[in-house]
Formats: C-alpha cells, sequence, structure tokens
C-alpha cells in the first residue's frame, strides 16, 4: 500500500495504480494528525515539500519500508529516524532542475525588463512603455554562488543561449568543470 500525501504528477500516480499489486492512497490534505494515524497501515510514501515526515511519524509506521520524495532535497524528513527502523529514503535528484532554472531565468527576464511594474501600469490603465523598456541582458555579467545542478544549468543557458558572462564561485568544483558550464570561477568577494 503506497499512500502519497503532496501533489503529485497525474503520470506518477498513474504509475503506481497500473503496477500489478499496488494499492495507491492519495490524500494531499492530510494533516499531521491524519497522518499519525493512517500511517501505521502503509508500506510506502510518497511526499513533496508540504509533508514533515518527523521521528515520531516514522515510529507509528510499523509497516513503513520506503518513503519516495518528489524533489531534490530530504530536509523535510528525518534521515536519522527513518535509518533507524530500516526505513528506505529516496528522493528525485535532478527531477526538477529545468524547472527550478528556467525559473531562475525568467525572473532575471522579469527584473531586467520590468516585468511586474509594466503589468500594474497596464492594469492601472496607464501606457508608459518608455518607462518600462529595461535593460539587455546579452554581455552582461551574471554572478552565481553555486555551481550544482541548477547553477551549472542556469551557466549554460546564460552563456550559451543569452551571450552572458558567468562568474561563479563554489569552493566544491574545478575550474575546469566551471568552464565546461561557461563559468569561470572566481572568489566570493569578487563575485560580489
Amino acid at each position: 500500500r503506497v499512500l502519497v500525501t503532496d501533489n503529485l504528477s497525474p503520470k506518477g500516480i498513474e504509475i503506481f495504480e497500473k503496477t500489478p499489486g499496488i494499492e495507491t492512497v492519495v490524500d494531499n490534505k492530510i494533516t499531521a494528525d491524519g497522518l499519525r494515524k493512517s500511517l501505521k497501515d502503509f508500506d510506502a510514501l510518497v511526499v513533496r515539500s508540504r509533508t514533515r515526515l518527523t521521528a515520531d511519524l516514522i515510529e507509528t509506521a510499523e509497516r513503513l519500508k520506503v518513503v519516495g520524495r518528489a524533489g531534490t532535497g530530504l530536509d523535510n524528513i528525518d534521515i536519522e529516524a527513518a535509518t533507524k527502523r530500516g526505513v528506505a529514503v529516496m528522493n528525485t535528484p535532478g527531477g526538477d532542475t529545468v524547472t527550478t532554472a528556467g525559473h531562475a531565468l525568467s525572473l532575471l527576464f522579469s527584473l531586467t525588463r520590468n516585468v511586474p511594474q509594466a503589468s500594474a501600469s497596464m492594469k492601472a490603465g496607464k501606457w508608459e512603455k518608455k518607462k518600462f523598456q529595461g535593460r539587455e541582458i546579452a554581455g552582461r555579467t551574471m554572478g552565481l554562488i553555486g555551481l550544482g545542478r541548477v547553477g551549472s544549468l542556469v551557466s549554460r543557458r546564460a552563456t550559451r543561449g543569452l551571450k552572458m558572462n558567468v562568474l561563479a564561485y563554489d569552493p566544491m568544483i574545478t575550474e575546469e568543470a566551471a568552464l565546461r558550464t561557461g563559468a569561470r570561477l572566481v572568489s566570493l568577494d569578487e563575485l560580489l
């Protein structure tokens, strides 16, 4: 039995439902108390960010064998408590990397092109075209703190597609790895 407690793509739920031997229950409005009462009847739990799986909840989950986090982080799951109980915890690193990188770039466009201000002006019945022209981003320099999955993708898109110069600070990667994303590693002080 699989309990899904957060909004999950219908495609994901369909995979569970089509798999013989798996009974799927979806309750994406379940409270912590509701989870405490029902979790004991499930072998697997699928969460995203909303559900917090604490040590006390894990203790009540007698049948629980696996927790799947549809997303990158695991900060909403008590990994130590799960490990003590022999519950496997998995996530989907990179699952929303493209979306997150795209969102970061859309925010960059929104800010440089004054989209929020222009939208508010239009909704107020004004036409202030020159006031909200914004700035071109090609040839400008972007600073990134971190070149992990998302930062690397932002760098690739910014340098290759948008023709930006990217400076990055990340003490965990090599200069060569940074260059493969199009970024040049610098110190945090230089970046700021």
